[in-house]
């Protein structure tokens, strides 16, 4: 017979209700912590269905206080928004217009729900006939300088509109810099930064492309996103991202990143840090959960676990507003 001593050491005790283990848990995930992204469109009482993003939608701006009140009511906190324009350009004009889709969703929002954290993507993917993050010359490459200008714009046309935060995420160098001048010359001291410091040129951004009608009419954007192979370099871009003035720092792609947002978090500390659960992961979980092989709720709570027990302190994710009437 095996000693004593040698059975007292039983771990599955703190195992063995539902009750005890939500009292040792030692990560804890709750609908505040989760984003939602909202695709805006031009139009009325619109919502388009996105074919490769399951139960998500383009949103037309009369439809979004609904939305906002609903998300609100579920414990969301915070949504990121993105914009399709009425017209695309060069230097997507309507990014930084008064009267932008964005702008106007960002109105319809804070009116609607002034408590709603609204988060602004700041990049030209969207807006410019080539679909890329920044200016592109004559010989086709991205102009890294030039797109500082119009980033600043656009900040300063998301902060008049009433954006409490505005996320720059085109991996411009001195993106953040730009902005943060700008912001406080104009008398927006207060707008945070999130900066996507640290971006990778990812396959799993396909769905989102489609969503966003931002797919690069030409090349790739590996010339100014991150390299999946690299990891040193993705402390030195946050580094860089909070000496210019970033409040919050994002790591994007989620999944298959989680031994980035582990280093991050360990070199800075006290610096909040996101995740972007992107829409190729969405996608893959749904596809599964649809053949039912998955179930979409349980597997989808273990994954922002998996995010949150990394280090995130928030996470940008399709199913926020599913999961969060589970948690």
């Amino acid at each position: 017979m095996t000693s004593p001593s040698r059975l007292s050491d039983r771990p599955r005790r703190l195992r063995r209700t539902a009750s005890i283990r939500a009292m040792v848990r030692e990560t804890r995930l709750e609908p505040a912590d989760l984003t939602y992204p909202l695709f805006l469109h031009h139009g009325t009482q619109s919502r388009q269905a996105i074919a490769s993003l399951p139960d998500q939608y383009r949103w037309s701006v009369d439809l979004l206080p609904g939305e906002a009140r609903e998300l609100y009511a579920r414990g969301i906190r915070s949504v990121l928004l993105f914009g399709l324009p009425a017209r695309k350009d060069a230097l997507g004009s309507e990014n930084f217009a008064a009267d932008g889709i964005v702008q106007q969703g960002i109105r319809a929002i804070k009116e609607a729900v002034p408590e709603m954290v609204v988060i602004t993507d700041v990049c030209l993917c969207q807006y410019t006939k080539d679909g890329h993050c920044g200016l592109v010359d004559a010989q086709g490459n991205v102009q890294n300088d030039e797109t500082l200008v119009i980033l600043q714009q656009v900040a300063l046309s998301h902060a008049a509109a009433g954006a409490d935060i505005v996320a720059p995420s085109g991996m411009m160098d001195y993106m953040v810099q730009f902005m943060r001048t700008a912001l406080d010359a104009d008398g927006y001291p207060d707008v945070a930064i999130l900066s996507y410091a640290v971006k990778y040129a990812s396959s799993f951004y396909g769905p989102f492309r489609e969503a966003a009608e931002g797919a690069p009419q030409f090349g790739d954007r590996k010339s100014y996103q991150m390299d999946p192979a690299n990891r040193r370099e993705a402390m030195r871009e946050i580094a860089l991202d909070l000496a210019q003035g970033a409040d919050m720092i994002m790591v994007k792609p989620a999944l298959a990143y989680l031994d980035i947002v582990r280093e991050a978090r360990h070199h800075f500390p006290h610096v909040p840090l996101a995740v972007y659960s992107v829409s190729g992961e969405y996608a893959m979980l749904m596809a599964a959960a649809g053949k039912g092989w998955l179930c979409e709720v349980q597997a989808g709570l273990e994954l922002l676990l998996g995010m949150k027990r990394a280090g995130a302190d928030q996470i940008v994710t399709y199913h926020a507003r599913k999961l969060a009437e589970y948690l």
